[in-house]
């Protein structure tokens, strides 16, 4: 019999919050193997069965309840420890993984890379995700999210700068289609923008009001997506002036964006407020995204 380990049981309540492995593997950042691997382990080491697999996903056993019923307080105490020694190294060394937006890495990774540079003992990793992953969890030390001030008890918030967004289109666009000369126009041209709830930011917004459904001939959940269509040519799309910058064939619209990303946020949880890791981090952000 396998003996477990607290990660086994950390991961099994993952699991158990997310509803299936697949979730539970982009919180935790591992494949749907190795978290499959870990659950049995536990339930091989405990001799009981956890969860009921089925095609919705796992749900608990009653056992699973008991064992699950006990872990949240376990797993903040243990949380908590880490980040407390890590608070403790003065040295800027070690492990720092950041959650942020699924489209931020573009911004991020030129000055990570910098950081680097700088810290080169440092090792960093990435959960890239649009969902609020909590702190407390320690599933990652610093979380850069966008939008509105985060309010949670128990995290220290810095404000960085938020890029800058406006609309392009490429040459080959203007020379086929022309531009809009202000909002009345919008719905006689091509549009790529975002889908699902990123239709919600609030300069997504304001472009829809003006426009029909059917003007919108390119759609994805995904930015860099929308960049490339852009850049090819197909429709007028959003996108940051630091990303643009890359390219020669890109005309910025006249559109004045009413709201652009309301913040762009340096999170981390209280216990982190003398890590050295987490200071140098934001120090360098703020003066690299300026």
């Amino acid at each position: 019999m396998s003996q477990a380990s607290w990660d086994d049981f950390r991961i099994a309540y993952q699991v158990a919050k997310s509803g299936t492995l697949t979730k539970a593997g982009k919180v935790l950042n591992m494949n749907h193997a190795t978290v499959l691997r870990h659950v049995n382990r536990l339930e091989e080491s405990l001799d009981t069965k956890l969860f009921i697999r089925h095609q919705r996903g796992y749900q608990l056993t009653d056992a699973g309840e008991l064992v699950v019923k006990e872990l949240p307080d376990i797993h903040k105490s243990f949380s908590r420890l880490e980040n407390l020694m890590a608070s403790a190294e003065k040295n800027i060394s070690g492990n720092l993984r950041i959650t942020t937006l699924t489209d931020f890495s573009p911004i991020l990774n030129p000055a990570l890379k910098a950081f680097r540079q700088a810290y080169p003992k440092l090792r960093i990793q990435i959960i890239a995700t649009d969902e609020i992953i909590p702190l407390a969890t320690g599933a990652a030390h610093v979380s850069l999210r966008a939008g509105a001030q985060p309010n949670e008890p128990d995290l220290i918030v810095k404000k960085l700068n938020a890029p800058e967004i406006h609309y392009f289109a490429a040459d080959s666009y203007v020379q086929e289609y022309g531009l809009p000369k202000n909002c009345d126009e919008y719905n006689q041209h091509l549009w790529a923008l975002p889908s699902d709830n990123k239709r919600h930011i609030p300069f997504v917004k304001q472009v829809l009001r003006h426009i029909n459904e059917e003007q919108i001939i390119y759609q994805s959940n995904h930015f860099p997506d929308i960049h490339s269509a852009v850049v090819e040519g197909m429709a007028i799309g959003p996108m940051g002036v630091h990303h643009s910058i890359k390219y020669n064939n890109l005309q910025q619209l006249d559109i004045k964006i009413e709201h652009g990303i309301e913040g762009l946020w340096f999170v981390y949880h209280k216990d982190l407020k003398n890590s050295a890791r987490i200071q140098a981090l934001y120090e360098f952000l703020a003066k690299s995204l300026n």
